[in-house]
This record gives C-alpha cells, structure tokens and sequence, in this order.
C-alpha cells in the first residue's frame, strides 16, 4: 500500500469548536467512511451481545440497566469488528470468535465507564449520551465497569473452541488489559503525566499500552480463536499494536480539531486537563505525519494475507482517515 497523504493543517491556537468545520484537505477525503461489510459485523455484535447480557428485569436490576445502557449506548464496535475480521484470514465461519469479540466490547465499555468518574477524567458526555455515573450515580457506575470486565472473561471462558485456544485468547486479553504494557498501566501513567513535560517514549508507552494493547489484543484473539499459528499471530500482534498506536494519535488531533457534537464526548479535554497528547507534543502537522507513518507500517503487516486481509486493511486505514 501507498504512504497515506499528509495534512497541512497546523496548530494555532485553541480552535473554535462550535464554527463549521474546514476541510482539512487530502489526508481526510470526504468518501473516507465505514466500510459497508462494517454494519453487518456490528449487528452481529450487537445480537451477541443482547444474548450475553442479563436483561434488565434480572435482579439487581438497578446494576444490570446500567450495564447495558453504556454497552448499547452507541459504540461503532471497531474492536469486535476487527477481531472477527481477523478471525476471517484463517477461517470461512467466524461464529465462534463472537465470544472474544464480545467479551474485548465489555471489557473497552468498562474501562470508558471508570475512565468518565469524577475521580479520573471527570466527564458528562460520552457518545452523545450522559455518561454512567451522571444517569446512574457513582457507585452503580463503578459497580457496572467492574460486572462488565468479570463478564468478559466468563464470556471467554466460554468460548466454542479448543481449551488450549481459549487460554491463550485469556492470557492475551488479560494481559492487555492489566498493568504491564496494559491499558491500566497506560491510564495510570496517563492521570501521571497530565501537566508534565513527557519525552517521546513516555508518549509511547502511554498510546501503546493506554488504547493500542486492547486494540492489539482484539486482533490476536481473532487469530488465536481461528486456528493460526504463532508467526500469524506474533505478525499480527505486531500490526495490532502499530495501528491501535495510530488510532489514538489520530484520537488525540480529532480532540482538537472536532466538536464534542461532533465527538460524542466533550472536546477539548486532553488540552484543559494538560494531557501527554501528540498535539501538544509535536502540534497538528507533525501529529497528522506519525499517524500516517504509523498506519502505514502496519498495514504493510498484512501483506502476506493479500485479499484475504482486504477488510482489515480498509479497517485500518479508516481508523487514521475517519472523522468523529
């Protein structure tokens, strides 16, 4: 694949979110939107998902509302989605790879839940809703992330396939959403870093383990739930991690340049609350570049796979090309 086209868009200054947004010129065509294949891989998801969760009427019903509020609460399901459609390179029937893609949703849906308390990003709006704990209260909120993570891994340990299979899927979920190189690890060094000079490393650590283990972690359970062998999977990884980087870089100049109607979240927080952003590290040009560079390099991961990873690579590229 080519080397995606660069922005010339350039910071200056906080931008008024409410104005009609420019066109940013080449590396955001307007046609750049969701494949078409993406909404039946998202209405599965959500058919699974109705099936995993306990309904409302289920007692305590207070804790169960709440859980399914923020899992249905709109998500694109990018995560499920790409882990079926890596699932796809290895095998004709991806059914049972519904129970990792799934249980990567519960465990993504937690984590923006705690993520939006007072006590860590402190925010009312997310995908255009109000977020848990402003519907629910704090406690309830709190409650419901940790009853979708326990839901998760059930959900894994029930998954259709060889038992040696669904450990690695266990292993490499948990791992991603742990503490080491984890997304715990990288929201703790996030909350640390905010009003500090960061160097580029610490940067990196911060995306790789923040936001691209899980998106990393999507991929490999796909391949793991399929049947593919540890150079696929160690390939793989590797474009997961690179692209899941890419995806946050990409988060970060979106939080500048859209609106919260726009976002689904409110804009402008990461600058308010002084986070280790791309933006503020290198500005919006540079930031475009390394997103580009990034998805590039990842996308060159799949090589191998020709047609049989076209739908990734389309995944791939809108995680960098898309709008809010």
């Amino acid at each position: 694949m080519a080397s995606l086209p660069q922005s010339r868009s350039t910071l200056s200054g906080r931008p008024n979110r409410d104005a009609p947004r420019q066109p940013a010129g080449p590396l955001f065509p307007a046609a750049m939107k969701l494949p078409p294949f993406f909404e039946e891989d998202r209405l599965a998801v959500d058919a699974a998902l109705e099936r995993l969760l306990p309904a409302e009427t289920a007692q305590p019903s207070s804790i169960h509302t709440a859980m399914r509020y923020s899992v249905f609460a709109g998500g694109k399901r990018i995560r499920p989605i790409l882990c079926l459609e890596t699932s796809r390179i290895f095998a004709s029937v991806v059914l049972p790879t519904l129970h990792p893609a799934c249980a990567i949703e519960l465990i993504h849906t937690y984590s923006l839940i705690h993520d939006d308390l007072p006590a860590l990003d402190n925010d009312d709006l997310r995908r255009g809703k109000p977020t848990c704990h402003k519907k629910f209260g704090e406690a309830i909120a709190i409650l419901a992330g940790d009853a979708l993570l326990t839901l998760a891994f059930e959900t894994i340990g029930a998954t259709p396939a060889a038992a040696e299979r669904r450990a690695a899927i266990l292993s490499e979920v948990a791992a991603a959403a742990g503490t080491i190189n984890g997304m715990v690890g990288g929201q703790v060094a996030d909350i640390e870093a905010e009003g500090k000079p960061v160097d580029e490393q610490m940067l990196e650590y911060i995306h790789r383990s923040k936001t691209a283990a899980l998106i990393s972690a999507s991929i490999t359970a796909g391949a793991l739930c399929a049947g593919a062998g540890p150079e696929d999977v160690a390939r793989l990884r590797r474009f997961g991690g690179t692209i899941g980087w890419a995806f946050q870089v990409t988060d970060d100049i979106l939080d500048v340049e859209e609106s919260s109607a726009a976002l689904g979240k409110t804009a402008g927080k990461d600058m308010a609350q002084q986070k280790a952003t791309y933006p503020a590290v290198y500005g919006l040009e540079r930031s475009h570049q390394i997103a580009n560079r990034l998805a590039t390099e990842a996308i060159a991961e799949l090589a191998p796979y020709a047609d049989r990873a076209m739908r990734l690579r389309e995944i791939a590229e809108f995680l960098v090309l898309r709008r809010a």
